[in-house]
């Protein structure tokens, strides 16, 4: 089962009704990466850290569940 990591960030990301800007400042990348990320299946989880501590969302859970 694949997870849609890209898909699940900018869920949460409109959820909390921040831009994009917002967290290519908070991981420190250029606003065209986030639109990046938003389309990857497969991220790195450096990053993928950054993400969840800037969003205060354990991205990590959602391949934990795909592997019950």
């Amino acid at each position: 089962m694949q997870v849609p990591i890209g898909q699940l960030i900018r869920d949460e990301l409109r959820r909390q009704g921040k831009t994009n800007q917002w967290l290519a400042t908070q991981i420190h990348v250029n606003p065209r990466t986030v639109n990046k990320i938003f389309l990857k299946e497969v991220i790195d989880t450096q990053q993928l850290l950054l993400i969840s501590k800037a969003l205060d969302v354990d991205f990590f859970k959602a391949f934990s569940e795909a592997l019950q």
